[in-house]
């Protein structure tokens, strides 16, 4: 666990410390160079270097060993800051959006809005190779340490990325196509958050089925009745119950065996059974096996 936290708790500082870069350049680039979609860019930046400080306040929480108040163990505050991050994704998606469509008001009622300057266009090709660049190396460690905050992290990093992409093809059409295409930046703007939007959704949806303690997916449960059924001994698998807390997978089930033999030889079964799932979801898997005998009456199993 420990290794787990420094792994994650190195690749956070490190894009940490990239995003304080990119914003504070982003921001002035897009001030001072004129562009609504590099301000755009530079606010979604923000919120990446915001996403980075909540990533490390509940990593120090999550890591936490079990206590009496937590008796599962602290996972959930990890789902926590990946539903944090996503609503944060959300907030600005929607600040972009407004703004970008207020500029596009605004050249539409004839009114003119300032030709990017070349700083604007610079900032956005500078960031596209950082933030790619975070992306692949956050992702990869979340991967590797199964972190789905640090994976929804990395999708930051990547959705600014991509922020940038649209600004440098907004920007760059204003800057050099002339007057008629200055529309192009605040439309890149509005395309930028509702990109952003989408991958806000998709990290906010797994998190809150997470915090709602949803089940595990039907195939995924179906596999967890496969596996402990397949343990010599185990007659029967029922009242199954599956919830996800961070990356751990908690699993409670009912298995039957035969009634004429020991407690210790039942009891033997029930850890292969324990040992059978842990192999294959993962060591931080917490089992509860609970045994019944083979003639138990089914209506007392609930």
């Amino acid at each position: 666990m420990a290794t787990r936290e420094r792994q994650i708790s190195g690749v956070t500082w490190a894009g940490m410390a990239i995003n304080a870069i990119l914003t504070a350049f982003k921001l002035v680039a897009g001030i001072v160079g004129k562009s609504s979609a590099m301000v755009a860019d530079g606010v979604h930046s923000l919120s990446d270097f915001i996403s980075d400080i909540v990533i490390l306040v509940f990593l120090k929480i999550s890591g936490k060993s079990r206590d009496r108040d937590h008796s599962f163990g602290h996972g959930k505050f990890e789902t926590m800051a990946t539903f944090i991050l996503s609503i944060i994704l959300l907030v600005v998606a929607a600040r972009i959006l407004s703004g970008g469509i207020d500029n596009i008001k605004k050249v539409l009622a004839g009114d003119t809005i300032e030709v990017p300057g070349r700083i604007a266009l610079i900032a956005a090709a500078v960031s596209i190779v950082a933030k790619e660049f975070c992306y692949q190396f956050t992702a990869f460690v979340g991967r590797r340490v199964n972190s789905p905050a640090v994976i929804a992290n990395a999708w930051h990093h990547r959705s600014d990325a991509m922020s940038s992409v649209g600004s440098l093809a907004g920007i760059g059409c204003a800057i050099y196509l002339g007057n008629r295409w200055i529309i192009l930046d605040p439309i890149m703007g509005c395309v930028i958050s509702i990109v952003i939007f989408v991958v806000a959704v998709k990290m906010a949806l797994p998190s809150a089925r997470q915090l709602l303690d949803v089940s595990l997916p039907e195939e995924t449960e179906s596999e967890v009745i496969r596996l402990a059924s397949s343990v010599e001994g185990v007659v029967d698998v029922h009242n199954l119950k599956t919830r996800q807390s961070g990356p751990s997978v908690i699993i409670d089930m009912h298995i039957m065996v035969d009634h004429s033999i020991s407690i210790v030889e039942a009891h033997r079964i029930s850890t292969n059974v324990e040992s059978c799932l842990s192999e294959h979801f993962g060591k931080e898997t917490q089992i509860n096996v609970h045994i019944e005998p083979d003639n138990f009456s089914h209506d007392n199993h609930e």
